[in-house]
């Protein structure tokens, strides 16, 4: 990703992998990569400060989720170390449910006055939806949607 991201700036920076948070000790908790997994204490190797990424979405489970050393997990670490705004979960999610509401929530952001509002419409979306629109699956129960918070600036 560094590599990437030297060759190429990008304004937003997508994660759909797996994440674990264990209170403690940092190297405990990490995000899965496609071959590795990155310690929560090494995520600012990352360098999405420089250039900065305007927005970092963790569609991972728990990675908004902290403690008294890491307060806002994944999620707040990166807005730590630069990221203007990090979109992150605080619970187990369904991956069915997180693919629905992150369509709903780029398509949003596309129109949207700022970035806290396109997830907030993303949201009511689920609520409203039908199942025939999902797949026939019903995902307006808060379980598949209201896990996801934004954390750092909502512009």
């Amino acid at each position: 990703m560094i590599q990437q991201r030297q060759r190429r700036t990008f304004g937003i920076v997508h994660l759909a992998t797996h994440a674990d948070f264990n209170s403690g000790d940092a190297n405990r908790s990490y995000i899965q990569f496609f071959d590795r997994q990155l310690p929560l204490d090494e995520l600012p190797s990352l360098q999405l400060g420089q250039p900065r990424v305007n927005l970092l979405v963790i569609s991972a489970c728990q990675s908004a989720v902290g403690d008294r050393n890491a307060e806002l997990g994944f999620a707040g670490l990166a807005v730590k170390t630069g990221v203007a705004t990090t979109v992150a979960s605080l619970w187990y999610v369904s991956d069915q449910g997180t693919l629905a509401l992150m369509r709903e929530f780029y398509a949003r952001l596309r129109g949207a006055p700022i970035k806290a509002e396109a997830l907030r419409q993303a949201q009511i979306s689920l609520i409203h939806s039908s199942p025939a629109q999902l797949g026939d699956r019903n995902l307006s129960h808060p379980y598949y949607w209201a896990a996801f918070t934004m954390v750092g600036s909502p512009w």
